[in-house]
């Protein structure tokens, strides 16, 4: 044993062996890296022959570049998909199932329909509140420009007013055909989830803890 361990730490102080086939095909040996052989594989021999190492092809710097980007677009790639998957996991956690992914699309479409209301509402107290700043006009129908400037910016405020309120009832339709369309898509990939869960082998009790 003591002699083995000799030859092997005799071996590892002297200089290697190097040897390649070439672009030619000719095997080439050498006691230093062969230049010949840059742009290929190249084994370390020790004394006895034994491989101590496989030196890869020498890149330049533009290939250097090129494996770098390939790398960085793989680990993108290997990123994008397992956030895509702990999505998967965190969607399927949060609706189980379908009742569960209606019961939160009816509350967020509520959400939605409670604010529309309030404008609807403080539409209908503005057409009230018009109906005083009308009465004011009416002595004034002939010529408005004539009415008090106090009674025109009231005129003016009513309107601008209820139409921004109209402008946010009609955003809020808006808002609700968004909702509609994400449960929608949510709803589409959950049904494919939970097929595939449907059809995942079950674990017989008890195996886990063999």
């Amino acid at each position: 044993m003591l002699a083995q361990a000799g030859a092997h730490a005799e071996e590892a102080s002297t200089g290697g062996i190097y040897t390649c086939v070439d672009a030619s095909g000719r095997r080439i040996t050498s006691d230093r890296p062969i230049a010949a052989c840059i742009d290929r594989e190249q084994r370390e021999l020790g004394r006895t022959g034994t491989v101590r190492r496989v030196i890869g092809p020498s890149l330049t710097e533009h290939e250097k570049a090129v494996q770098a980007e390939q790398l960085r677009k793989q680990q993108d790639e290997a990123n994008r998909v397992a956030d895509e998957k702990r999505r998967e996991r965190v969607l399927v956690a949060r609706y189980p199932n379908r009742a569960a992914h209606d019961a939160e699309r009816a509350a967020a479409l509520e959400t939605v329909d409670s604010v529309t209301a309030v404008a609807v509402k403080r539409i209908q107290e503005l057409k009230e509140a018009r109906k005083a700043i009308d009465a004011e006009m009416e002595f004034y129908k002939k010529d408005p420009a004539k009415a008090p400037m106090k009674l025109q910016r009231e005129v003016a405020a009513n309107d601008a007013e209820i139409q921004e309120q109209q402008r946010f009832i009609l955003s809020q339709g808006q808002e609700k055909q968004r909702v509609n369309k994400r449960f929608d898509v949510e709803l589409a990939q959950l049904r494919q989830l939970w097929g595939t869960r449907a059809t995942e082998p079950s674990v017989p009790a008890g195996t886990a803890a063999q």
